[in-house]
């Protein structure tokens, strides 16, 4: 096992003593020998790599050290100084020679020089000291090797580590036959495969860099390592890499996932590959292997990690995998994850993860006077339960923050491994899921308010409603897995995965809506294409293709936010508006006499009477509470409103006038209803849709405000909106911040307007 792209060093953390001690017990356990430490975010691995390491600091190392060979596992101590060194200074060697001396005082006596991810660029000095760029590494791995005395172990990493960083090929790759003709025969060469990270390893392409090397390669195994994508992480089994590769490599080392709760799979199906191989370079052939349980099966040995995961999974283990106390008790403190300001850290460098910009959706307590305000307009849609009365959200029994403790069933953990299988190839529910909504969006014709397939192809319409059904039963699935794992006994899985199942989790909201929407025949059976790619493709593994899968998938920033601070067990679901929805107004009468059903009327009643396709509801277990309204065409929507809308609201509020109120006041209100904003076309050019949000300010999740937004949006794109805007106070910061975030910005002020309101658009 190596630690070579860790953003986090889980294994080697001195303030993590329980996750470095069982990641040795668990490489002891299932038989792997080697511990690679490498990890980029120690600065004197690779940024400051001149720098010796303090006392403190050599106190932590050498424990490790000592750790790692008192359970049989050899420490291999790896440095990058290939960013900036001078390879012909003689200050430098001296400083990598100091550093690695100081290493070696602590017990250590396997070592690593990389030279990956680096320009191929010399200096003038080491142009006219060196023949080439391999030269001049291999002289300072030589030269280090000799000092060091010759280990047994002395790896080197070269800058062209797999086949498509060779050039022109691996053959003929001037570079690698500089490497296998000069470098020293104790050492051994690095190599990742065909790819960074290959799919496959083949005999006949180890033996191809074997005869330029001049030596057996030692595989630098790719397959689980998750650092570039903050959105993937991979449970599933080794895989692909036949035992027999045992008698064409030096070694192998496998590259886990940052995340230290995600490798167990990983690496016990790696230690049974492990045994498999030694039992096939025994001699025995394939029958013999077989009775014998040598013969590497990968969905056997999936599953005898599974049965071994599900006693770790029952542990009740905190962050750092230490035991809790049984008699202390739980608190809200105790089970959060991580800060949101740490989880750009943690899943990568912040280059490469789209999650850095933190959202501040409308939903907080301290949101709760900017959807309360008058710009708000009518008091969310409410469901007849919560008009009843029912329960708050605070007093939901084990619906909580973290609420309850519980080991996930093997149901779910095989449904867990099967969303976040591997880098190429997705496990079976995965799979299905993808399936689904790639059929049922290529045929949401057969629904379709425009399409005729009732009337020509009804098993079509069936088959249809009957994949929908099935879509729509896998996505509760991952919403249960969600809850699951937030109230699962073992903390540190939440601690480690809760930020993929959250996010998978949001997606696949917006879709099973999305899917929902089509369902109600609201789709005009507009072209929805996505992009043709092999499924591996997209960045986001599972999230992200689902994501691609949809409309407005392309925008990638109303999909990728960072996690809640504490997670929270429960289940939201965003559905197509119904008729049997109420919508109950917390206004009464003003003191000019208004009808209480006015402010319903005045900002939500038009759009749900004249286009209520266009409304999303958002609900909890207790109902309703949230709703997204939309309008696809202003325009079209403006002459409707005067040709049908107003008249119907004259004789509702002329004719039946309130108890009180006198002919004054109710011509008031009809004058205040004809006070319709009137939008210049340069802007409904461009933002043909208008949206307005509203949510309860206790909602405790508060992403589910913007995958409410994004449900909208992906049902206005799919009937040919290429633009929305929406109407924000300048004095509503919260909204201005929520929608800035998701892409809005600023089109009109209220001075070139009659109001005071600001517009905001976007396009899609």
């Amino acid at each position: 096992m190596q630690r070579g792209t860790d953003p986090e060093p889980w294994a080697c953390s001195i303030t993590d003593d329980g996750t470095r001690i069982s990641s040795v017990v668990w490489m002891h356990r299932w038989g792997l020998n080697t511990y690679l430490y490498g990890p980029k975010d120690d600065l004197k691995h690779r940024l400051l790599w001149r720098e010796v390491y303090s006392t403190e600091e050599e106190a932590q190392l050498k424990a490790l050290i000592s750790e790692a060979e008192m359970r049989g596992l050899k420490f291999v101590y790896a440095l990058s100084p290939g960013q900036d060194i001078v390879f012909s200074s003689s200050s430098d060697l001296t400083l990598l020679k100091r550093k690695l001396r100081q290493v070696a005082e602590l017990g250590c006596q396997a070592f690593a020089v990389l030279f990956d991810d680096i320009d191929h660029s010399m200096c003038q000095a080491d142009i006219e000291a060196f023949s080439s760029f391999a030269h001049a590494q291999v002289s300072v791995a030589n030269e280090i090797f000799r000092f060091l005395g010759e280990p047994p172990v002395f790896l080197f990493c070269p800058t062209e580590y797999c086949g498509s960083l060779c050039s022109p090929s691996v053959s003929k790759s001037p570079y690698l036959l500089t490497v296998g003709e000069d470098l020293l025969p104790g050492i051994s060469v690095i190599w990742t495969g065909s790819k960074v990270i290959s799919r496959e390893l083949s005999a006949d392409s180890l033996l191809e860099v074997q005869s330029v090397l001049q030596r057996s390669p030692l595989v630098w195994d790719n397959l689980h390592a998750n650092d570039y994508d903050s959105r993937r992480v991979f449970l599933g089994p080794f895989k692909g890499r036949p035992p027999g590769l045992r008698a064409h490599l030096r070694g192998l080392l496998l590259n886990p996932n940052c995340e230290f709760e995600a490798n167990y799979i990983p690496l016990h199906t790696l230690g049974t590959w492990n045994q498999a191989g030694k039992g096939e370079r025994k001699g025995e052939n394939r029958g013999e292997a077989r009775s014998q349980g040598h013969l590497y099966c990968s969905n056997q040995a999936l599953s005898a990690a599974l049965k071994d995961w599900m006693d770790e999974l029952s542990q009740p283990l905190q962050p750092g995998r230490q035991i809790k106390p049984a008699e202390h008790k739980s608190s809200t403190a105790s089970s959060k994850v991580k800060p949101t300001d740490s989880f750009d850290s943690h899943h990568g460098p912040q280059s490469k993860s789209p999650c850095s910009a933190r959202a501040l959706p409308l939903c907080s307590a301290q949101a709760k006077k900017a959807l309360d305000g008058t710009d708000s307009g009518a008091a969310p849609l409410q469901s007849e339960d919560r008009a009843r009365g029912a329960p708050s959200r605070e007093n939901v029994p084990g619906k909580g923050l973290c609420a309850g403790k519980a080991p996930l069933s093997e149901a779910q953990v095989r449904l867990l491994v099967g969303l976040y299988y591997l880098p190429h190839e997705h496990g079976p529910p995965a799979q299905s899921l993808l399936q689904d909504l790639t059929w049922l969006r290529g045929n949401c014709h057969y629904v379709s308010v425009n399409g005729n397939g009732k009337k020509t192809q009804p098993q079509k319409v069936e088959e249809w409603r009957m994949r929908a059904a099935h879509f729509l039963a896998t996505c509760d699935e991952v919403a249960a897995l969600h809850g699951s794992v937030v109230n699962s006994v073992n903390r540190a899985l939440l601690y480690d995965l809760y930020p993929y199942i959250w996010d998978l989790r949001n997606t696949v909201l917006v879709a099973k809506a999305f899917i929902s929407w089509l369902g109600c025949g609201a789709s005009s059976g507009a072209e929805l294409l996505g992009l043709e790619a092999e499924p591996w493709v997209f960045k986001g593994g599972l999230s992200g293709e689902v994501q691609m899968l949809l409309p407005v998938g392309t925008s990638t920033e109303l999909f990728c936010h960072p996690p809640p601070l504490f997670p929270t067990s429960r289940v939201y679901n965003i559905r197509p508006y119904q008729q049997k929805d109420k919508v109950i107004h917390v206004q009464s009468y003003d003191s000019a006499g208004c009808h209480p059903d006015f402010v319903g009327d005045r900002y939500l009643g038009a759009s749900l009477a004249l286009c209520p396709e266009y409304t999303f509801v958002l609900e909890d277990e207790l109902g309703v509470c949230g709703c997204a309204v939309g309008i696809l065409d202003v325009r079209n929507f403006a002459k409707r409103y005067q040709a049908s809308w107003l008249p119907a609201l004259r004789d509702k509020y002329l004719t039946r006038p309130p108890h009180g109120a006198n002919g004054h006041s109710a011509s008031k209100v009809l004058l205040s209803l004809h006070e319709e904003q009137e939008y210049p076309d340069s802007l409904l050019y461009h933002f043909p849709s208008q949206l307005r949000l509203e949510a309860l300010p206790e909602l405790v999740d508060c992403s589910v405000s913007r995958s409410l937004l994004t449900s909208l949006l992906t049902a206005l794109k799919a009937n040919g909106s290429q633009g929305v805007f929406c109407e924000v106070q300048p004095t509503d910061r919260l909204r201005l911040e929520f929608l800035t975030k998701l892409g809005f910005l600023e089109i009109l002020r209220g001075e070139s307007r009659s109001t005071e309101g600001l517009v905001l658009g976007r396009l899609l």
